[in-house]
């Protein structure tokens, strides 16, 4: 394993940014607010935006704490994304599909798998054409141009300069 100065393992995804940390995997993507938004975006205009606020809230419900506001939680997500009735219903398959009864007993992991369902179905369908999309690749194309921009490369070599001094 290689380390960097501060010990830590040196990975080249710690330098990646922007699109090019999203194209990495769709974890990374995840992982960048910027990131969802834009996924959200393309989403959106495919109809199952759902997926990752799901996705989303399933990670919001795993950090809350106390069992009152977990089943206020629980009940949300049920509600708006389990229930046949839902708002914006994802598509899980039936035999997964929780009963209203467990939403009494709520646990962090309760959506644990569902939310693995929603995130494969994202990672190996919706995420391989968000990375072909026009938002992904004006993003990406935006991102180069500030950085091929005079205002950039004066300042890394103005960088350059300053430590090889």
């Amino acid at each position: 394993e290689i380390n960097d100065s501060e010990g830590h393992p040196s990975s080249s995804h710690q330098t990646l940014k922007g699109t090019s940390k999203w194209a990495t995997s769709l974890e990374s993507l995840l992982e960048d607010p910027e990131g969802v938004k834009r996924f959200r975006e393309f989403l959106k205009k495919e109809f199952s935006e759902e997926n990752v606020l799901f996705w989303l809230a399933c990670e919001e419900f795993k950090k809350t704490q106390g069992k009152k506001q977990m089943q206020e939680k629980a009940k949300e997500i049920y509600m708006t994304f389990l229930s046949s009735k839902a708002s914006s219903q994802v598509n899980v398959e039936g035999q997964s599909r929780l009963s209203e009864t467990i939403l009494e007993t709520p646990h962090p992991l309760m959506f644990q798998k569902l939310q693995d369902q929603i995130f494969n179905l994202m990672k190996y369908d919706s995420y391989s054409r968000f990375l072909k999309s026009d938002i992904f690749l004006n993003h990406k194309k935006c991102e180069e141009q500030e950085e091929n921009s005079p205002e950039a490369q004066s300042a890394a070599k103005r960088a350059s300069r300053i430590y090889n001094t």
